[in-house]
């Protein structure tokens, strides 16, 4: 028959230990194993895998303190069981117990609480050994885990960092390709040839005197740079037409705000360049178009690349003015129209910065 346990009993006294020898292995169906001295009962439990220990405390080589913390030192799941005299005060077996006895038994050992004790230690070792095996185990997976999960991470964060160096080169290359379309654009009349790029400049420098962040200013930079792009659909003749547009011919230039943000709808990154170009042509006092909005209906960076088109149209030739105005000329515009085409506060803004035009 397979024992239901293993326990050790340390006891110096060979008719005590007889005794209990006898009693167990009549009574119950353990495996029981005897040590003489307290040394050698710490090292049969260090190496012994018992459920539980019988031991009489007082034996002579060691204090039954020192007993009980060595016993614990050797296995901390081990179930005590302390066989002690009359002289044992409560006191003392309430220390011992926090040191972890189980219980108490004394000499005069009564076989029947012997056997309840046993039985109860016994199944509580394999209570708290199958315990501690789980919270192990769950430990050992939780490691396990953390290492996947830390593995994981760094491959979602390189991952993330090729896609995001992918999404940028992508990104970069769809706009070299649109500057080039653009600049293509502003070359299809000589007279407009570095329109966008100095329009760009000028945007930037009011941009900056407003205080505007970096990223928005960098916004207006590109929108400058594409905002003519929609003239695509627009006749070289009408372009390049000296004489006064007709209805038919001024309704193909109105449109190119939105045929440039058509054109570039398909690049979401490019969200914000699109609403500044479908606007740019809007005025302050709400004549403009495509939309006709007017103050603060119209984005501020839009705002700013009108009054800077504007400016650099009015100090560069024309197929429909070859004579530009002067600079003192152009800013004398600007001021009379602030409130009207413009925003006041980029006129004022522009005033500020006009010199390094």
């Amino acid at each position: 028959m397979v024992p239901e346990g293993k326990i050790l009993l340390i006891d110096d006294d060979p008719a005590i230990s007889g005794y209990l020898r006898e009693k167990l292995l009549e009574n119950v169906n353990y495996s029981l194993a005897v040590e003489r001295d307290t040394e050698a009962g710490i090292q049969a439990l260090r190496h012994g895998n018992f459920d539980l220990v019988v031991v009489k405390l007082g034996i002579r080589d060691l204090d039954s303190r020192d007993l009980v913390k060595g016993l614990k030192k050797a296995d901390p799941d081990c179930i005590i069981i302390a066989l002690v005299d009359d002289s044992y005060t409560q006191a003392v077996a309430e220390e011992l117990s926090r040191l972890g006895v189980y219980d108490f038994i004394t000499r005069a050992v009564n076989p029947e609480k012997l056997y309840f004790l046993i039985r109860k230690g016994v199944e509580l070792h394999t209570l708290t050994s199958t315990h501690n095996k789980l919270i192990a185990s769950v430990k050992e997976q939780n490691s396990a885990l953390q290492k996947q999960n830390t593995l994981l991470a760094k491959r979602i964060e390189e991952s993330t960092k090729n896609l995001t160096r992918l999404y940028e080169d992508l990104r970069a290359t769809y706009m070299r390709t649109i500057k080039v379309l653009a600049h293509a654009i502003d070359a299809r009349d000589h007279y407009t040839h570095s329109h966008s790029e100095n329009v760009a400049k000028y945007a930037a420098l009011i941009a900056a005197e407003l205080r505007l962040s970096a990223n928005d200013i960098e916004l207006i930079r590109e929108a400058c740079e594409l905002h003519d792009l929609g003239k695509i659909g627009v006749e070289d003749n009408v372009l390049g037409k000296s004489a006064s547009l007709t209805e038919e011919e001024w309704e193909q230039i109105k449109r190119h705000p939105v045929t440039g943000a058509q054109i570039l709808e398909p690049l979401t990154f490019l969200d914000g360049v699109i609403d500044l170009i479908r606007q740019h042509h809007e005025r302050y006092d709400g004549l403009g178009y495509p939309l006709g909005l007017k103050g603060e209906e119209i984005l501020l960076g839009a705002r700013i690349i009108n009054l800077a088109d504007a400016y650099e149209a009015m100090t560069s030739a024309r197929s429909y003015r070859k004579n530009p105005l002067t600079k003192e000329e152009a800013i004398e515009e600007v001021k009379r129209n602030s409130g009207k085409q413009f925003d006041p506060k980029v006129v004022a803004a522009f005033l500020k910065v006009v010199d390094k035009i």
